[in-house]
């Protein structure tokens, strides 16, 4: 057996690139009446909340394999924080300017519906009130100059989710702010957390902290604006879920350190409370009473997150050499998964309507080509083309791109320079 710090999770590798696979799922399937067809499928695909936050949880479980080395971290706390920061700002950026860009040619073209409202100044405010769904028009908004200005800032910066009353650009980008900012915090938390005593004591304080505030929102019945942004995805209100997943190695690390493995029936055990807890979740979602998506979204699902990436991590590798050569890769294309698919997916429905409409008409009526593309329906064949399609493009992006980029900046910035202090546990320089 490997040494624990050397291990690679094969079985993490694919839960992050299936999560991304959901994520796209539910950005984008609704857009495609024929699923509503299909008995209870729009419904499993509601929880793209599920996903973002497992994805959290998994990230702070990998970056305490990874980073922590009993009291302190492998790195110096600001080698650490260059290299996150190397690592996603340039799926970040990237992401950004394609949604802009994409933006703009779905303005300039106008194959309705959606394009002739197109604008980087379109938003939506988030809320959680029937009146958002029952009339949505009602918070459909298009920034001004100022608006616009700080907002583009926000995006600059990795700060966009810190503005609790709308998305911008393109929506997905803030969980690559919250994890930047968990990334932050984690050279002063990890090693306090990963070498706490009552790890299952801690566990269950930073639940019942991470359930207050949606209980305390539902309780004042402040379902609209801001509070629906700030649970979504202000940071300091989705930590718990980053410091669960580090919580969570901790307890992984002790199991395996005194050979403690689970059993087949404690595994299965777990499978079917993960299972029960997601189909609960998805009725109570999707046919409950509308306080149901705060506790959900926040706090109440936690405990099977956890146990999901904890069962994933006890996957043995397998055998096969094609599967062990493409779960790092498919793995590693999860961050740009999240990031590219809305962009992709706005591009790709927007030529398959233009080329399924009549794009010979173009040259001699246009209005007239642009009509018959706005008459076309998304075709399944098509969506599923849009999916193959974006893993494709997400796996060699990160490879050809990302990955290069980073080891670029890790070249100039960081192997050049002197050695950095080393954070102690307490966060403080060691001499």
């Amino acid at each position: 057996m490997k040494p624990l710090e050397k291990e690679r999770f094969i079985g993490l590798e694919w839960l992050r690139f299936l999560l991304g696979c959901y994520v796209m799922l539910y950005h984008t399937s609704h857009n495609y009446p024929q699923f509503q067809g299909i008995f209870g499928l729009s419904e499993l695909t509601s929880m793209g909340f599920f996903a973002t936050s497992s994805f959290f949880v998994l990230s702070g479980f990998l970056l305490a394999h990874v980073y922590v080395r009993g009291n302190t971290l492998r790195d110096p706390a600001p080698r650490f924080w260059a290299k996150r920061l190397f690592n996603l700002y340039p799926i970040h950026i990237v992401a950004l300017v394609s949604s802009v860009l994409v933006i703009a040619l779905m303005q300039w073209l106008a194959i309705p519906p959606d394009g002739p409202g197109s604008s980087v100044r379109f938003v939506v405010y988030d809320t959680n009130e029937i009146l958002g769904r029952t009339h949505p028009e009602l918070f459909q908004h298009y920034m001004d100059n100022i608006q616009l200005a700080f907002n583009s800032l926000l995006q600059l910066f990795l700060l966009q989710a810190w503005n609790p009353y709308f998305l911008t650009f393109n929506a997905p980008l803030w969980s690559l702010s919250t994890l930047f900012f968990f990334y932050i915090l984690f050279p002063y938390f990890a090693p306090r957390l990963m070498n706490a005593r009552r790890t299952w004591t801690w566990l269950a304080i930073i639940w019942i902290l991470y359930l207050l505030p949606p209980v305390w929102v539902i309780w004042k019945h402040l379902y609209g604006v801001p509070y629906t942004g700030m649970l979504q995805r202000v940071p300091l209100f989705r930590i718990p879920e980053f410091f669960g997943g580090i919580l969570g190695y901790a307890l992984f690390r002790r199991a395996r350190l005194r050979q403690q493995f689970m059993s087949i029936w404690q595994r299965r055990a777990l499978v079917i409370f993960i299972v029960c807890c997601f189909l609960a979740a998805t009725v109570l979602f999707t046919h409950g009473a509308k306080f149901w998506y705060f506790l959900l979204h926040n706090g109440l699902l936690l405990p099977s997150q956890i146990a999901l990436i904890y069962l994933c991590a006890l996957a043995r590798t397998p055998q096969s050499a094609w599967l062990q050569r493409w779960s790092p890769r498919l793995g590693a294309a999860s961050l740009s998964m999240f990031a590219l698919h809305v962009p992709l997916f706005n591009l790709f429905r927007t030529l398959e309507q233009f080329f399924r409409g009549n794009p010979a008409a173009c040259f001699s009526d246009w209005e007239g080509s642009i009509a018959a593309a706005g008459n076309v329906q998304l075709s399944l064949s098509g969506y599923a083309l849009y999916l193959v399609l974006t893993i494709m493009v997400c796996v060699v992006f990160q490879e050809q791109f990302v990955t290069r980029m980073r080891k670029s900046l890790v070249t100039r910035f960081l192997e050049k320079s002197p050695p950095m202090p080393r954070l102690s546990r307490a966060g403080t320089s060691n001499s």
